[in-house]
């Protein structure tokens, strides 16, 4: 699947991956939140977070925005559980339906629920958002 990147994403990428060393596959600006996602190429994550969050920190104060970094796998199971991470799922699920859609269920302890979700259900989105462009799910639904 083809990402257009808008020439804002274009910039924070390059910016990131500057600073960082770091290679960027995708990249998610919210505005309404002030928060930047950059998705990492798998192997990458160290690099783009540098010693004790240094690097995370510089482009923190460079994009004044809010900057999350998640790391990329070419396997949909272990991309959705990096896409939660720190917080452990308890399972995942990958069905595809008859009409060729594919949706990912996931469990999680009622204690990490709220966290899963995000305040106004901006991680579950952004989670959704990925997800879509990285692995052609659909959606994902919590269980």
């Amino acid at each position: 699947m083809n990402i257009k990147f808008t020439t804002n994403e274009i910039r924070y990428i390059a910016l990131f991956e500057s600073m960082t060393g770091a290679m960027v596959k995708d990249c998610i600006v919210d505005d309404k939140n002030g928060k930047i996602t950059f998705l990492v190429k798998k192997g990458d994550i160290g690099l783009a977070i540098g010693r004790r969050g240094s690097n995370v920190a510089k482009v923190q104060k460079a994009v004044d925005k809010g900057v999350e970094v998640i790391e990329h796998s070419d396997d949909p199971v272990e991309f959705i559980a990096n896409l939660f991470a720190p917080i452990k799922l308890r399972s995942i699920r990958i069905l595809q339906r008859d009409n060729g859609e594919k949706i990912a269920t996931i469990e999680v302890n009622p204690k990490d629920r709220r966290a899963v979700i995000g305040r106004g259900g901006q991680n579950i989105e952004r989670a959704r958002i990925l997800a879509k462009r990285q692995h052609n799910i659909n959606n994902i639904i919590i269980k």
